[in-house]
């Protein structure tokens, strides 16, 4: 058997002696929120270098990247579906050798982890309008001694970002066939029928998509990206019959079971990804906490949704704190920030149980009222010859969230398991008459980010250098906690104990505007990041940088370590004008601020 340790060493080992240089894996909060909440694979934070930025480690990389995916929160409780999970990557920039590549993969599955060609078939792009078909990649498998090559269409065999803007092409895929007979003639690694179990995929980036519904182009910079999910691999090498029976998570489900009073698979499986998710963003350089937006509500229906199954199975709130520990002292190794925020993962954590706690006994009897209500209407309507569907209203759905605290997709979650749906469209009206907050964050894109370059966008991106400057000037403890750059404005998040006084934002503003009218030149030099701490540099994302780093300097004012693009003379600005002034989440305050 091979322990997910193992793996990780043999990853790198492998790319390592292949001359791939090591970099650290990046934030789970995507920096300038380019495109997406969370970081959803070990491609997403490498964007400028894959667009032609210049990695400071070369153009051969290889990592481990933590990565969360809303979209499969639904799906936790079978046996692959994970919404937190490690992501093993590397890239070649600047170079798509489809032959070379292909030819590493086969060298690292057949030697490294020992999974017998015979078993494995593979899939390539067949070819559209857009873009011609893969025989090179079907080439290179069959030199191999891949005998199951198949070409299948580009909604199975093109990779792009979400959303479908940016980088994208067709890709290679690899799975481990199970002893399972074809459950047809046409059975091919699209179908779902569990004989085909994709491990490994090669993206060969040779595209871009410059906005949404336009053609692909020729990408001027080609790559090629892979990636392999850690904790299905281990599954398929390993012959598990789920992700749940790897390493530190067969701990946490048995530390589950051995504490609960109630036999409940699906449930147990929630709370320990859901739990294992709640470490890793609570733990992450960036301190995002529970609230009602973005990463925040993200965060907090991860726990309130364990809160709710942990009351299912008898589960007494102190497991959490076990389940804690037991994923800091698994990962602290790679990730040496969750062992430094271990009391703070676990005070956040407990925070939000105790405020959905105090709710939530009436919330469920609420929702139990509302149901026999709908059920005793029935009933009497169809005494009378009419027809009465199973749902809840809008306005039931939104009372369950206002005041007793239940996230929209709990009250579903529940509503379906006693055979109700929830009018949606309802809710949303009921939600626009009471609070100001974009629900749209919750799949959530935002435009722009530094990922597009803009001259605007870059403009905004010094700024930020500079209202950071300045609001440590009001206190030298504080950090950055986001930002989300538009060619329109910023977004910049910060801790702040309370909310900023007006003197205190018009401190803020008029010092930026001072550096601005001087017209500081802006210096960038690379060094160790070890050098970068000696001179003083903040750096609070450095985690993400590998052996050299790149410092911006805007005279005494500012020094950061940053991965830009940045103005040449802080002159190019324009005026800076703070818009509002609010909270974030808890401890964290936000400026949305404009260039005129």
């Amino acid at each position: 058997m091979v322990s997910d340790k193992e793996l990780k060493q043999k990853w790198f080992d492998f790319f390592q002696k292949k001359g791939f240089k090591k970099i650290q894996g990046y934030s789970i909060i995507p920096e300038n929120d380019t495109g997406v909440l969370f970081t959803t694979a070990g491609m997403h934070p490498l964007v400028p270098f894959l667009l032609g930025k210049k990695h400071p480690q070369g153009n051969k990389i290889v990592d481990i990247q933590r990565c969360f995916r809303t979209s499969d929160i639904d799906e936790v409780g079978d046996n692959s579906h994970l919404t937190c999970f490690e992501m093993l990557g590397c890239w070649t920039l600047g170079e798509c050798d489809k032959q070379k590549m292909i030819n590493l993969s086969f060298e690292f599955f057949t030697k490294e982890l020992g999974i017998d060609k015979s078993k494995v078939a593979v899939s390539v792009f067949a070819g559209d309008d857009n873009a011609p078909r893969d025989e090179v990649s079907a080439n290179a498998w069959k030199k191999c001694g891949i005998k199951e090559v198949w070409f299948l269409p580009k909604e199975n065999n093109w990779w792009s970002i979400s959303g479908g803007e940016g980088p994208c092409g067709p890709d290679t895929e690899m799975f481990l066939i199970k002893d399972k007979p074809k459950c047809s003639k046409i059975c091919s690694p699209a179908c779902d029928c569990g004989r085909y179990v994709e491990f490994w995929n090669d993206v060969f980036m040779e595209f871009i998509v410059n906005s949404p519904g336009e053609k692909p182009i020729k990408l001027n910079q080609p790559n090629i990206d892979t990636g392999m999910g850690l904790e299905r691999t281990l599954m398929v090498i390993n012959g598990y019959n789920s992700v749940y029976e790897i390493g530190c998570l067969k701990k946490a489900l048995n530390l589950i079971k051995t504490n609960s009073q109630t036999v409940n698979e699906r449930a147990s499986r929630i709370i320990v990804d859901h739990i294992r998710a709640t470490t890793f963003i609570l733990g992450d350089e960036k301190g995002v906490t529970p609230s009602n937006v973005g990463q925040g509500y993200i965060l907090r229906r991860l726990i309130r949704r364990s809160v709710n199954y942990a009351r299912d199975l008898h589960l007494d709130e102190d497991v959490f704190a076990k389940l804690v520990d037991l994923y800091v002292d698994e990962y602290k190794e790679y990730y040496p920030v969750l062992n430094e925020k271990r009391q703070f993962i676990k005070e956040e954590l407990f925070k939000e149980i105790q405020k959905f706690t105090k709710a939530i006994e009436g919330g469920h009897k609420e929702f139990e009222k509302v149901i026999a209500g709908i059920i005793r209407h029935k009933e009497f309507a169809e005494k009378n010859g009419e027809k009465v569907e199973l749902s809840l209203s809008g306005k039931a759905a939104f009372r369950l969230y206002d005041t007793f605290g239940f996230p929209f997709e709990l009250t579903k979650e529940m509503a379906k398991q006693k055979g109700f749906t929830v009018d949606e469209e309802g809710f949303k009206e009921e939600f626009k008459h009471h609070q100001e907050i974009s629900r749209t964050a919750t799949v959530g894109t935002f435009k722009g980010g530094l990922a597009d370059d803009s001259y605007q966008t870059i403009k905004y991106h010094t700024a930020c250098h500079l209202l950071l400057a300045g609001l440590r000037k009001l206190n030298p403890d504080i950090n950055q906690k986001g930002s989300n750059l538009t060619p329109e404005r910023l977004r910049f998040d910060f801790n702040f104990p309370q909310k900023m006084q007006p003197d205190q934002i018009a401190f803020v503003e008029n010092f930026v505007n001072d550096v601005i009218k001087k017209d500081i030149p802006v210096v960038m030099k690379e060094m160790s990041l070890e050098e970068a701490k000696n001179s003083g540099a903040v750096g609070v994302f450095e985690n993400k940088y590998g052996e050299k780093v790149k410092v911006y300097t805007i005279g005494d004012v500012s020094k950061e370590i940053c991965g830009g693009p940045h103005v040449q003379k802080t002159g190019e600005l324009g005026h800076f004008k703070i818009i509002k002034e609010e909270s974030s989440s808890a401890g964290v305050r936000r400026i949305k601020a404009i260039l005129e």
